[in-house]
């Protein structure tokens, strides 16, 4: 047993035990067009799919122009060593998860570059009221061996909706699991077109090939195996915008491995207050306090 890590300069992740997984090979990879996980070709789940709610994912989400332009106005600020080979950025109140407690501190908001990329995320219809309080930049290398372990962001101050804008380079959001429940999988198959089959036709009847007989039909079962047996892929493709909410949220850890790192890659993350900083929650009023800091566009790195 392990505790994975938590930065705790900047700290967003709620502390757990946990198995730490193996950082192998994943044995699902998420389908962005039917948003079901299906099993790798060269795992034992080949042919076999599941719906893997909660993530939603726009890629080409900025230009190329608009990425570069960013980029060079972070690197005006210093990067700040973080652990992991990860360096950082962070835009945001001062916060002790451990013990509940939280202040403005040296908060000044959001850069102000930032500003016309929360505007973009209205587009998004996931992203309705979203309201950024925080922002963290995290800059990866592979020759420092930079890497994230397995973790949740914290649910007490951290809301619904975790985003993140990934640039410079691709990478691999690997997501696993701890939960003692079972994952039902569905047999799949494909359309004429290449395109992998919705869920509501995966209980439908294949067709059995094999050398001596064809077109013998059969009915694969559902197949129940351990939630911690299966880990999914979502490939992050360079200025693409992803988005965690629900089961992918607060059921599946997230973590990024070494060997997904081939280049600089630097992610902008943006995370929204909890119920209980939103209206109607015991802390609202500290909550449109940080809020009105975050909005106000002119953060410098804290």
């Amino acid at each position: 047993m392990e505790i994975p890590y938590c930065d705790r300069f900047s700290p967003h992740c709620f502390f757990f035990f946990s198995v730490v997984f193996p950082q192998g090979e994943d044995n699902f990879t998420y389908c962005p067009a039917t948003g079901l996980a299906k099993g790798n070709e060269h795992s034992e789940f080949a042919g076999w799919a599941f719906p893997f709610p909660g993530v939603f994912l726009m890629e080409e989400f900025i230009s190329e122009d608009e990425e570069s332009e960013i980029v060079e106005l972070m690197d005006r600020d210093d990067w700040k060593p973080s652990q992991s080979g990860r360096k950082k950025q962070d835009y945001g109140p001062k916060v002790n998860f451990k013990k509940q407690r939280l202040k403005a501190g040296s908060f000044t908001g959001l850069p102000s570059f930032s500003k016309k990329i929360v505007a973009q995320m209205k587009a998004c219809s996931v992203l309705g009221g979203f309201l950024p309080v925080e922002q963290c930049n995290l800059d990866y290398m592979p020759e420092r061996g930079s890497a994230i372990d397995a973790h949740f962001d914290d649910w007490w101050l951290w809301g619904e909706r975790l985003v993140s804008l990934n640039l410079l380079s691709k990478t691999v959001l690997s997501m696993s699991c701890d939960s003692e429940d079972s994952i039902q999988l569905f047999p799949t198959f494909s359309k004429g077109n290449g395109e992998l089959s919705p869920p509501g036709s995966l209980t439908e009847t294949s067709a059995c090939k094999n050398s001596d007989e064809e077109g013998i039909s059969c009915i694969l079962s559902p197949r129940l195996v351990p939630s911690k047996e299966v880990t999914v892929a979502i490939h992050l493709p360079q200025r693409s915008l992803v988005v965690l909410y629900g089961d992918a949220r607060y059921k599946w850890k997230h973590a990024i491995y070494r060997k997904h790192i081939e280049h600089r890659r630097i992610c902008v993350t943006f995370r929204e207050l909890s119920a209980e900083f939103s209206a109607g929650g015991r802390h609202e009023q500290l909550g449109k306090e940080l809020l009105e800091i975050a909005l106000s566009f002119q953060g410098r790195p804290v």
